[in-house]
């Protein structure tokens, strides 16, 4: 007695239905991978923060006083355009084991002088967060026509605290002091902050922060005279909370969602989130404000 062999494949309904257990399978996972890099990439971030706050108080130690935001001075008279304009990030490469790439420096001429087209585009890892995607370098126009390129910078994500006064009545002229852009908070012209100037207490206190570069990019090098905006690219101020929209420029902000990281006047690396009160934050940016921050 013969009997016929039935070959059964999938219907249509089957198949159907085994493609969306499968879609939903990778809609469920696709978000956790997504959430575990960027946990990964903030940790990175962190991590790179943390590197930078124990090269600050390495720097202390050594000159007993904080780097200054920038320098600029014209035949010895404080400037705010003046030479050399190097930042606060220049001064901790020795701490960051980045010492050839300091002594490559010539600090007795200004920024833009040739002898440093290398250096002001050197691409230095450490200085970028993970979750930014601007790009590695950027260009800087002139102040009054932006149109009009200066040069090439290397990108950074980390700015320093300038406070809770604005940079730009120093590009007025009515934030002067003798010359001198001086802020409220722990990097400026010419600062020569120390640790014992942190009278709110060194826990409570901001020394850098992160700015994303959708917000406006910023450098690692420093101040381009006549550049466009140019101390707010190695500056930040307590203008707006992190994150906040529309942001702008001179605004601590991060792709990581809720808040950004900042390290403290101890070394410590704090994450704060976009929904501080204002108040609070603003007295986080200042020295000697006399505030009692609390927790945050």
């Amino acid at each position: 007695m013969s009997h016929n062999k039935v070959r059964r494949g999938f219907t249509l309904i089957e198949l159907l239905v085994v493609i969306a257990i499968i879609a939903i399978l990778i809609a469920l996972l696709l978000p956790a991978v997504q959430q575990a890099r960027e946990a990964a990439r903030r940790t990175q971030c962190r991590n790179n923060l943390k590197q930078i706050g124990l090269a600050l108080h390495n720097y202390h130690d050594v000159h007993n006083a904080l780097p200054p935001g920038w320098v600029g001075a014209t035949a010895g008279v404080a400037d705010i355009e003046g030479v050399n304009g190097f930042g606060w990030s220049v001064f901790l490469l020795p701490y960051i084991d980045q010492a050839p790439l300091y002594n490559q420096f010539n600090f007795s001429v200004g920024l833009l002088d040739p002898v440093h087209n290398e250096e002001r585009v050197q691409i230095l890892p450490f200085f970028r967060c993970p979750s930014d995607t601007g790009t590695a370098t950027w260009q800087i126009g002139e102040e009054a026509d932006p149109s009009i390129i200066i040069t090439t910078l290397s990108t950074t994500n980390y700015v320093g605290s300038f406070g809770t006064t604005e940079l730009e009545d120093c590009e007025t002229g009515s934030g002067l002091t003798n010359g001198q852009c001086r802020g409220n908070g722990s990097l400026f012209h010419n600062g020569k902050v120390q640790l014992r100037d942190f009278t709110d207490g060194t826990s409570n206190t901001f020394i850098c922060g992160e700015r994303v570069s959708t917000a406006g990019y910023s450098t690692w090098v420093g101040v381009v005279p006549e550049g466009e905006e140019g101390m707010a690219r190695i500056l930040g101020v307590a203008d707006h909370t992190p994150n906040h929209q529309p942001s702008h420029l001179d605004d601590f902000s991060s792709q990581h969602a809720g808040g950004a990281l900042f390290v403290m006047g101890d070394g410590a690396v704090r994450f704060i989130s976009a929904n501080i009160d204002l108040g609070l934050y603003q007295g986080l940016f200042t020295l000697r404000g006399g505030e009692v921050p609390g927790e945050f």
